[in-house]
């Protein structure tokens, strides 16, 4: 549980970001490229991330990160540090496989965290790295973050979702 004191001074946001803030404001992908001990880089696809991470699981760790809201978001911050199992190409489509027959997007928050958490089951676990080491790392990001809140890869497209999301919540069915 240690680790996790100090991840939660790590806060998850939608989208990618090109760099933190000194909130650590990142997408779930980031923070785990950080966790692992890469240097900090922005993912705004999977194919972004260091082959020791799982295609599949990355996708939907961001599937779930970017259609969440931040209270839910900040639920997945235990898993930054799972991301990086990737495994045999037949254990990746086997994860992909089993992830598309869940169907995810059409269910809840809930349904979609349950299906990582039994995708992740599936094949090489991740290497659980030194509590330190992470806390270090998230520490260096952080300390030498520019500014106090990250920045959006995309603050027009931020809007433009969010302008939407109003129109289609206020619209009758």
């Amino acid at each position: 549980m240690e680790l996790f004191d100090h991840i939660l001074n790590w806060k998850l946001k939608e989208g990618s970001h090109p760099f933190p803030g000194k909130d650590g404001g990142t997408c779930i992908n980031e923070a785990a490229i950080v966790a692992a001990g890469f240097p900090y880089q922005r993912v705004s696809q999977v194919e972004h991330m260091p082959e020791c991470f799982s295609r599949p699981i990355c996708k939907l760790a961001m599937q779930l990160n970017d259609n969440s809201n931040d209270t839910e978001r900040q639920r997945l911050l235990p898993y930054v540090t799972r991301l990086a199992c990737a495994d045999t190409p037949a254990i990746e489509a086997k994860r992909a496989a089993f992830i598309k027959s869940k169907n995810v997007t059409a269910y809840s928050f809930e349904h979609g965290l349950k299906v990582l958490e039994e995708a992740l089951a599936i094949g090489r676990q991740a290497d659980a790295p030194a509590t330190e080491n992470v806390r270090t790392r998230f520490e260096g990001v952080q300390t030498s973050a520019p500014t106090l809140s990250s920045v959006p890869d995309s603050p027009v497209f931020a809007k433009i979702k969010s302008w939407f999301e109003r129109k289609t919540q206020t619209e009758p069915s």
